[in-house]
């Protein structure tokens, strides 16, 4: 067995989140907690909760604080009204933050309207070995999760999209994470696949980055169709859902019912029986999260 390879590379999140925390964060965090070896490092203004694991570091500070960082980091005046504008950044997260990097192998961006399965098991040493950036969507970054490479040519990638300073100056969002940052290293995506495949043999940055379909929000089926799963299920720290037949998966994206379904429906209702982002099993769907059907 190749050693460098059988070591397990050092991945850290980084995520400046802002304003209060969402109602299920026990379960986000339990999900982190379920994940030892991976690091996550908050900048946020909303309070430590109780509890934290301990893979999980939260910097205090201001929203105005925090764009007065990233405003001197990058040489921009950089002080949008609504924290959404973070997304656009995502990938400049890297070089903003590089001295809370140090030594790690990977650094990663994404959101917290997710709920971690065994992210080691998907992201494999082996794996890591051989891309600099790992995308869980096959024809475009994932904003709600992102590995890339803790080298200078991969955390000032983003100065390759155009006109860089002026669109992170811009207060309006324009979803720069997954769309021109996308197009650097896909490109052509809406070629035939084959031939897109080809002309991306030409393209070192396309070369050195990971592209594969995670059914992190939709489960997208043998024949193309994109569905909506009725549930996703925590087992043991294993996540399916009900579209696969057992096949686990790295993440659960739960953005559809967040702005569909769970609006109809009370934080308390959703959060299901008292103490059940602590247990081991867990379903959720639609109407929140049940005890697991065992």
């Amino acid at each position: 067995m190749n050693t460098a390879i059988a070591i397990q590379p050092s991945i850290r999140f980084v995520i400046p989140y802002f304003g209060s925390w969402p109602f299920w964060m026990a379960f986000y965090l339990e999900s982190c907690r379920r994940n030892p070896t991976i690091e996550w490092l908050f900048f946020t203004d909303c309070g430590i909760p109780d509890n934290p694991p301990d893979n999980v570091r939260f910097i205090e500070m201001s929203y105005r604080a925090y764009c007065e960082l990233v405003s001197a980091r990058l040489g921009i005046d950089f002080y949008p009204e609504r924290p959404y504008k973070l997304c656009d950044i995502k990938p400049a997260l890297g070089y903003i933050h590089a001295d809370q990097l140090g030594e790690v192998d990977f650094w990663a961006f994404g959101d917290i309207d997710v709920i971690y399965g065994d992210l080691r098991g998907y992201f494999t040493a082996e794996r890591l070995a051989t891309k600099d950036l790992f995308a869980t969507h096959h024809r475009r970054i994932s904003g709600h999760l992102c590995l890339v490479r803790n080298t200078v040519i991969m955390r000032e990638a983003f100065m390759r999209i155009p006109q860089w300073r002026e669109r992170y100056a811009d207060p309006a969002h324009q979803a720069l994470d997954e769309g021109a940052f996308s197009r650097l290293f896909i490109r052509h995506k809406n070629w035939p696949e084959s031939l897109r495949l080809f002309a991306a043999r030409f393209n070192a940055w396309s070369r050195r980055s990971e592209f594969i379909e995670s059914h992190s929000t939709f489960t997208i089926l043998a024949n193309g169709q994109r569905v909506l799963p009725q549930k996703w299920f925590l087992r043991d720290g294993r996540l399916t859902n009900s579209e696969l037949s057992g096949v686990e998966l790295p993440y659960l994206h739960f953005l559809a019912w967040k702005n569909q379904s769970w609006k109809e429906l009370t934080a308390d209702s959703l959060r299901g029986p008292d103490g059940l982002a602590f247990s081991a099993n867990w379903d959720v769907s639609q109407i929140g999260w049940r005890d697991a059907e065992l």
